[in-house]
């Protein structure tokens, strides 16, 4: 049997707080906002589904980084009554929005205990992170929050070329770490896009099921990064 000598990871709602750092910042910049009189739950479930929608678009290559963005801004605007924004305002609040935003990443408490777990393996294995989304976006978040270092391998679908579930951004990534695919292993909290689409791509797939959603017996499913380290010890058997 193949053991694994890499493991990926998806990053935002997998190793950063992508929702909450949203969220924060979200409210924090309505609230700055001429013209809006509340910021609750309602706007920040709007402003998931939004960004969702844009970012599809951006991945579908319908849209550059930067229009998604103001698609994004002024939706909302429309929607809070704000008029129709052009690119100018809409970059405006977005910078506010993004400073904010960055200000507010955060890794998930079980992070950095699995990272050492997994460093101290006897078999030593490279880590990395396979991402949809901007590289430079993305790549200033692992700085950000001091895991740059140690996830040195990462591959983002701007300059893969592919955006996760298709199986060539994971066929990419097996090539930059010269391995098969059976050699790598892939995390992410994304059950289709994440989990099934690795493991449709012949990597071994995990799903990160922080919520205890009911999914298939296959692909593996954890809790918590805590329990990693004991799931790749069972597929090295």
């Amino acid at each position: 049997m193949t053991s694994v000598k890499a493991v990926l990871f998806d990053l935002d709602g997998t190793l950063i707080d992508h929702d909450t750092a949203a969220e924060v910042a979200l409210v924090e910049t309505l609230r700055a906002t001429p013209g809006v009189r509340r910021a609750d739950h309602e706007h920040v479930r709007r402003w998931r589904h939004l960004e969702e929608l844009a970012m599809d678009r951006y991945l579908a290559g319908e849209l550059t980084f930067t229009e998604q963005r103001r698609l994004r801004v002024t939706s909302l605007a429309a929607e809070l009554g704000l008029g129709s924004w052009d690119a100018r305002q809409a970059d405006a609040w977005f910078a506010g929005y993004l400073r904010r935003y960055e200000a507010a990443w955060r890794v998930y408490p079980d992070v950095r205990p699995a990272l050492e777990a997994l460093a101290t393996r006897g078999r030593r294995l490279r880590l990395g992170v396979l991402t949809n989304g901007d590289a430079g976006q993305q790549r200033g978040k692992l700085r950000h929050v001091g895991l740059a270092d140690e996830l040195p391998d990462v591959i983002a679908s701007s300059e893969a070329g592919a955006a996760k579930p298709s199986a060539k951004i994971f066929h990419t990534a097996c090539t930059r770490l010269r391995l098969a695919p059976d050699e790598v292993a892939y995390v992410g909290d994304r059950l289709r896009t994440d989990a099934i689409a690795a493991t449709d791509a012949g990597l071994h797939g995990i799903w990160l099921n922080r919520g205890d959603d009911t999914g298939p017996a296959r692909p593996p499913a954890i809790r918590t990064l805590r329990d990693l380290p004991a799931l790749l010890t069972a597929i090295d058997r």
